[in-house]
C-alpha cells in the first residue's frame, strides 16, 4: 500500500493521528477513542474520534490489534509520522557533553567508538551499533612467542598504538631462533609499512635476493604477515553495545528475543548498515523495511560518519523497537555521527 502524504489528511485527521502516535510511542499500548477524548485537546466526542480512526485505518495508517482494543500506528503510519509530522528534539547540553566525552581525543579509535556507542545506547535506551572503518594496519613492531612445536603467538603493534594477537600455525621445522630472526627482519625492514606494502616489499627482496633470510626464517616472516593479511575480509568490525536496554524497555518479550537472535547475525547487520554508509544523512529503517528485522518488528536509525576529506568511513546508530522516541533519537544519532566525524577527521 502506498503511504498517504500528510497533505492528503485534513486537519482533524492529522491531529487525531499525531496524538495516537505520540501516546503509542510513550506507552506501547493501543490508544482508544475515550483516552483521546479525555485528553481534551481535540475537543471531539469519542464517537467523532472513532470515525476519524476508522478513516485512518482504511488508509493503512492505523491497525486494531484486537477487536475491542484501541488503535496502533502501522509501519506505514510510523513512516508518515517520521517523514512528515515529527518535531525533532535536539540533544540537550548534558547529552551532547556525554557523547563528546566518549569520543575524547587521545583515545585509541576503536575504544572511542566503543565508548561513544555505549553512551548513545544508554541515552537512547536502545542497543547501540557502530561500524568501525576498514583500516590498514601499519606495522610498528611484530614479535613471536613460541607456544609449542609448530605454533606461536604473533603480536603486532601498530603505529597507532593498537595491539593485536594472532595464533599462528608454523611450517614444520621452524625453531624459536628462526622466529626471533623473523621478528628482527620485520622490525628492521618492514616497520612503518602497511601489511600489503610489507608483503610486497618482502616478495621484492626475496625475488632480488636481498632479504638475506634462510628458508625457516622466511617461512616465519611470511606466516606472520599472512596472519593479518588473511583476515581483511573480516573487516569492518561491528560493535554492539547495550543489548540489555532492549529487555528493560520491552513490551513484547518474544519480539525482543527475536531481535537479540537477529543481532547475532553480524554479517547481515553489516550489510544493512552498509546501505546507510552510502546515505548523505541519517537513515531510518522501520520494521519490515529491513528484511533482517521484519519478524522482531524493530527499527534501525543509522548515520554515516566521515574521515579526512569528508569520505564516509563508518556508520553509527541504534536499534530498538518500532515504538521508540524517534523525535529524540534521530537527532541524537545524527549528533553522534558528527561527533565521531570530528574525532577521526
Amino acid at each position: 500500500m502506498q503511504t498517504p502524504t500528510v497533505a492528503e489528511l485534513n486537519e482533524r485527521a492529522r491531529e487525531v493521528f499525531r496524538q495516537i502516535v505520540d501516546a503509542y510511542l510513550a506507552s506501547g499500548a493501543p490508544v482508544g477513542s475515550r483516552t483521546l477524548s479525555r485528553l481534551g485537546a481535540l475537543g471531539l466526542s469519542p464517537a467523532s474520534i472513532r470515525n476519524v480512526m476508522q478513516d485512518l485505518e482504511e488508509l493503512g495508517l492505523l491497525a486494531a490489534p484486537h477487536t475491542s482494543a484501541g488503535r496502533l500506528p502501522t509501519q506505514l503510519g510510523l513512516r508518515l509520522f517520521v517523514d512528515g509530522m515529527m518535531q525533532a528534539s535536539e540533544p540537550n547540553p548534558d547529552e551532547r557533553a556525554a557523547l563528546e566525552a566518549g569520543a575524547a581525543p587521545g583515545v585509541a579509535l576503536e575504544d572511542a567508538l566503543s565508548r561513544t556507542t555505549a553512551v548513545l545506547s544508554g541515552l537512547s535506551q536502545c542497543a547501540g551499533l557502530v561500524l568501525v572503518p576498514r583500516r590498514e594496519l601499519t606495522i610498528r613492531q611484530l614479535s613471536f612467542v613460541p607456544l609449542a612445536p609448530g605454533r606461536a603467538l604473533a603480536i603486532l603493534v601498530g603505529v597507532d598504538g593498537s595491539v593485536e594477537n594472532r595464533l599462528v600455525e608454523l611450517p614444520p621445522g621452524v625453531e624459536p631462533i628462526a622466529l626471533e630472526a623473523a621478528a628482527n627482519y620485520i622490525n628492521a625492514r618492514l616497520s612503518g609499512l602497511s601489511l600489503p606494502q610489507a608483503s610486497e616489499r618482502l616478495a621484492s627482496e626475496i625475488a632480488h635476493d636481498r632479504a638475506m633470510l634462510d628458508a625457516m626464517t622466511r617461512a616465519a616472516v611470511e606466516t606472520g604477515l599472512a596472519a593479518w593479511s588473511s583476515d581483511g575480509a573480516a573487516r569492518p568490525v561491528l560493535i554492539v553495545r547495550g543489548q540489555a536496554n532492549l529487555v528493560e524497555t520491552a513490551v513484547d518479550l518474544e519480539k525482543v528475543r527475536q531481535l537479540l537472535d537477529d543481532l547475532e547475525d553480524k554479517q547481515e547487520l553489516i550489510r544493512l548498515l552498509d546501505i546507510a554508509r552510502g546515505a548523505e544523512a541519517t537513515r531510518i529503517f522501520i520494521g519490515a523495511e529491513s528484511q533482517l528485522f521484519s519478524l522482531s518488528g524493530s527499527s534501525v536509525i543509522a548515520a554515516p560518519y566521515r574521515g579526512a576529506g569528508g569520505q564516509v568511513i563508518g556508520v553509527v546508530g541504534v536499534i530498538g523497537p518500532t515504538r521508540l522516541n524517534y523525535a529524540r533519537v534521530i537527532p541524537m544519532v545524527d549528533y553522534t555521527a558528527r561527533t565521531l566525524s570530528r574525532l577521526v577527521a
